[in-house]
């Protein structure tokens, strides 16, 4: 009796350690301090074998023409899954882009993606770098042919869907299934706001009460952006890139770019859409004397009918020393994201 109430103990143990140790594909958990994801997670269907397959494919340069180029190439993990130092992405050949490569994390909590927002659903998002010219320069028939000829999809898409069947439906919810599970959540200020850890130093708490004062109407709530459309005055790009009208075609949204998040900011230079500006001391200094008047302007960067924010030197470092609890060290690190 005393052998079999021992075996049962041990039994309990072992499943009370896989169940506190569960891995994070089994589940998304959401932050306690974010609010709800936009995107519906529950036809997401995430799986270890879809993770696992959707992350082989992020890193596979197999999905670009010339099998060079993986979306790995230019949203690297270190950098908060930007192309750090690069002003443009590089496509195959070496060809240049016009925009700075967005960060990818956090993208359930996004209504629209990409600087322009052309992309409105988180599956569609992997065509749009596939099949352009001067990124991957790839069609989606193609990509699925070479994964079908492949020594190790068909039984990765067999053990993620259930058979060997591979089209584009899966293929996407693959990559979904890897970048939705991109969440960067556990940074020096959410751990303060969750009572997780140390309290923000007094000079980062008055950082971010600049913050709040001078950036917070773009760069709101817990994902420091409203993902709105907006005119930051970057005027000199505009000739070559009008962004959001390119896909509205209404002309109040000529010069308009995504407010794009600022977690793990610190990482990510450079800045903007079209990476001119090389450090977060470049970014403040923009907004205080380097904005250029437009007719779609936002509003916000107006002050005493004069483009540009009040911020004195002092407290533009407050700013910059509060924008530094946003880098997320664990992501950052996480093995599970990294190339395998």
């Amino acid at each position: 009796m005393r052998l079999i109430i021992c075996c049962l103990l041990f039994i309990s143990f072992l499943f009370s350690c896989q169940k506190n140790n569960e891995p994070e594909w089994a589940g998304l958990k959401i932050p306690t301090n974010f609010p709800a994801p936009v995107q519906k997670i529950e036809d997401l269907n995430i799986t270890k074998a879809g993770f696992e397959l959707g992350r082989k494919l992020f890193y596979d340069p197999l999905l670009s023409k010339d099998n060079t180029i993986s979306c790995g190439s230019c949203h690297n993990q270190g950098s908060g899954f930007t192309h750090h130092g690069h002003d443009v992405s590089h496509g195959i050949n070496d060809l240049l882009g016009r925009r700075n490569a967005l960060p990818v994390q956090n993208l359930l909590w996004q209504n629209s993606f990409f600087w322009d927002g052309g992309v409105a659903h988180i599956d569609l998002i992997s065509i749009n770098p596939i099949q352009n010219p001067v990124e991957m320069d790839e069609t989606l028939p193609n990509v699925l042919n070479k994964l079908r000829l492949h020594k190790e999809y068909p039984l990765m898409f067999e053990n993620a869907f259930g058979d060997t069947t591979i089209n584009s439906t899966r293929f996407l919810q693959a990559m979904t299934q890897f970048m939705a599970l991109l969440v960067s959540a556990d940074s020096k200020y959410d751990l303060a706001i969750r009572g997780e850890g140390p309290s923000l130093s007094p000079e980062e708490k008055e950082g971010k009460a600049l913050f709040d004062k001078h950036c917070a109407s773009c760069h709101s709530g817990e994902l420091f952006s409203d993902f709105s459309f907006r005119n930051n005055g970057m005027f000199p790009n505009q000739q070559m890139d009008r962004g959001r009208y390119e896909i509205s075609l209404l002309p109040n949204d000529i010069g308009k770019f995504k407010v794009p998040s600022l977690r793990n900011i610190a990482k990510t230079a450079p800045y903007m859409h079209n990476g001119s500006l090389n450090s977060l001391e470049d970014v403040l200094n923009h907004y205080t004397t380097g904005i250029s008047a437009s007719p779609t302007l936002d509003s916000n960067l107006m002050v005493h009918n004069k483009p540009g924010l009040q911020i004195n030197l002092e407290q533009q470092k407050k700013i910059i020393l509060f924008l530094h609890t946003l880098t997320d060290e664990k992501f950052l690190r996480k093995q599970e994201f990294s190339e395998q």
